[in-house]
């Protein structure tokens, strides 16, 4: 066996490049960079088209795996989308107010969403559709129930980490709280929620849906200076939209009731043998 069989074998140019692209971190070069070498060699584009071309396949690739990052760690509910929301059943002004909440304008500039109405109104469909917009036009979105985020911070709080807390909180451009007028708390939980909304103040926006009108918020945070003050800081920057009409909930499943009763009326109903038990044969 010669010395030139024991040396490792010099890698090609093709593969010294891969090895290079890996470690500049540019997948989408080494994975695309043959194929379109073929279309610019075909096409006969220039050197600096071709690099171009994949620069931009890189920054595309990107994106997408950014966006499916951000969307995973949203944990939005993936049937709560735009495409998904009855745009008819939405009261006409929010329609209107849709398509700029949905660029994120209000993001940037560091100010609330309030929706409010109802139960069955549609308000977490809503917001969540615009939350799946805004991760789609680069910001970070986190959804959440109220209850759960309260609980979170109450433990960090317990744990005494209520600061680290709040600054993996930060990271999010906007939270999304869910429901908060169903949260009954304790002098503790109202506080945490309470320093939540006020870290967030001016700077990080703070989605939210709620059943109560603001004269109702005492039962939320108990102590109405506090109460006055949470308010406060959320309503200074916000949008505020009203989701109204009838019960979103009620008609889909008076809608399925009706379909039951005429699939019933058709078919007739039967015993466990199969047979007709109801009705004159």
């Amino acid at each position: 066996m010669t010395a030139a069989s024991l040396s490792p074998a010099t890698p090609t140019l093709a593969q010294s490049l891969a090895i290079l692209l890996r470690a500049l971190k540019l997948p989408s070069f080494a994975r695309y960079g043959e194929e379109v070498a073929q279309k610019a060699e075909r096409e006969g584009w220039t050197f600096g088209q071709y690099l171009h071309h994949l620069a931009e396949l890189e920054v595309q690739e990107r994106r997408r795996r950014r966006i499916e990052r951000h969307q995973k760690l949203s944990e939005l509910p993936s049937e709560k989308s735009l495409a998904t929301l009855n745009r008819a059943k939405v009261p006409a002004k929010v329609q209107k107010q849709l398509p700029t909440l949905c660029e994120g304008g209000f993001v940037e500039r560091g100010e609330n969403l309030l929706a409010f109405g109802l139960p069955g109104r549609g308000k977490t469909h809503l917001v969540c559709a615009i939350g799946h917009e805004l991760i789609q036009r680069g910001y970070r979105v986190l959804f959440t129930p109220t209850y759960a985020l309260v609980q979170r911070l109450l433990a960090a709080k317990r744990d005494l980490r209520l600061e680290k807390e709040l600054a993996v909180l930060d990271a999010f451009d906007a939270v999304i709280l869910d429901d908060i007028g169903y949260v009954q708390q304790s002098r503790d939980e109202m506080e945490v929620l309470f320093t939540f909304l006020s870290e967030r103040y001016e700077r990080k926006s703070v989605i939210l849906t709620s059943n109560l009108l603001f004269s109702e918020w005492d039962r939320i945070f108990k102590d109405p200076m506090t109460t006055a003050a949470a308010i406060d800081r959320l309503v200074h920057h916000a949008v505020i939209v009203e989701m109204t009409g009838p019960s979103l909930r009620n008609e889909e499943a008076k809608k399925r009731g009706d379909q039951t009763t005429t699939a019933t009326a058709t078919t007739g109903d039967k015993g466990p043998s199969g047979k007709q038990v109801d009705g004159e044969m």
